[in-house]
């Protein structure tokens, strides 16, 4: 985690999870360096300063605990209310308090649900973790236990997600729905989101972002950007997912990476962009580059086909999952997520989901 010089509470900075850079001016918890921010696409950034997946992880035996706050915005654009205005509190499976966030400074006191509170089925020990109201571009100040004592939750597996506006969150109803945080809280992994909305297109500079972090699992899922807001033709799809996994490796030779090509988009799918790709083409150029690396001897890389993870009665929109559709998101790419980061040595365990049948080592199955 990064040092509180960066200009966060240092009081708080134990308890933060998800942030993988120093604070720049206004920008209290960047998903990009914010040091290398030039050499980003303006879109990227710009959603690098929203922080998706940022979060409060603690444990003790207090009653409640309480946050100071300050937001920057209440324009919360698209997503509306599901991009964030509350502090909601979790444990395990289960959401224990939510309050509303106030635009300015506030303070919000939040139920741990008392000693011992964890939900049925969760492990006695089970963390709280707080979600932020990110919409509004919040900065935790302080906080404090009430009727007891608080400390920093032990940290998880470290997973390092790429991935487009479906990781960031769009359109879940809450932070906490989004599939990339349901996964993270179901198998006890330490999330650090590096989804971008509308802008994920495989850039050079997030595949060194993605090299240069610490990771014990990644996970590399985009591609309908490439479709319509920056067209790729097929042939630079590949080459492009050749291009990230090559930098990507050159960071983490060794570690687990978990690929989910697009999932289904209507509109995309059989229509042309102006380079003559259809989504179906750009789908299928990133899977051959994975299968190739699968083919040449990549034994901790494994492939999630996308197409037919959910279906089209599950975008809300016809572009974004609702609810039901990170749900399944979470179940299929957050499984195979959880188990490869559990592999020692290469991957030879990733089941199939109701019919999504990963691609492992040995060849193309």
């Amino acid at each position: 985690m990064t040092d509180p010089e960066g200009g966060r509470s240092p009081q708080v900075e134990p308890f933060l999870r998800g942030c993988a850079w120093r604070a720049a001016p206004g920008v209290p918890y960047p998903r990009f360096d914010p040091r290398d921010a030039s050499r980003l696409p303006a879109d990227t950034w710009q959603c690098a300063q929203i922080p998706a997946g940022v979060r409060l992880e603690l444990v003790g035996e207090a009653s409640a605990v309480e946050i100071d706050y300050a937001t920057a915005t209440d324009d919360l654009g698209y997503r509306g209310d599901g991009a964030g205005t509350t502090f909601a509190l979790w444990r395990s499976h289960e959401q224990v308090d939510e309050q509303p966030a106030v635009l300015g400074t506030g303070t919000v006191t939040l139920s741990l649900g008392g000693p011992g509170a964890a939900p049925a089925g969760a492990p006695a020990d089970s963390p709280a973790v707080v979600y932020l109201p990110e919409g509004m571009r919040p900065e935790v100040l302080a906080l404090r236990p009430v009727g007891g004592s608080i400390e920093p939750a032990p940290a998880g597996p470290r997973w390092v997600a790429y991935g487009d506006s479906l990781l960031e969150g769009w359109v879940a109803s809450a932070p906490a729905l989004a599939w990339g945080v349901v996964a993270a809280r179901r198998h006890g992994l330490d999330l650090v989101n590096l989804g971008y909305a509308g802008s994920a297109r495989g850039e050079i500079p997030c595949a060194e972002a993605v090299a240069g972090l610490a990771a014990d699992v990644i996970s590399i899922s985009h591609g309908t950007n490439c479709w319509t807001r920056t067209p790729h033709s097929a042939g630079m799809m590949l080459e492009t997912t050749r291009a990230f996994l090559d930098i990507v490796r050159q960071g983490h030779p060794d570690t687990p990476i978990v690929v989910a090509s697009p999932v289904i988009r209507p509109d995309a799918e059989a229509t042309p962009n102006r380079l003559g790709a259809t989504l179906a083409d750009l789908r299928a150029a990133m899977e051959e580059a994975v299968r190739d690396r699968i083919d040449a001897g990549d034994g901790t890389i494994v492939l999630v086909p996308g197409a037919e993870v959910i279906t089209a009665a599950q975008l809300a929109d016809g572009i974004h999952p609702g609810d039901d559709g990170h749900a399944r998101l979470a179940e299929v790419f957050g499984s195979a997520v959880a188990v490869v980061a559990a592999t020692t040595g290469p991957v030879d365990g990733v089941r199939a989901v109701d019919g999504v049948r990963p691609v492992r080592t040995g060849g193309r199955s």
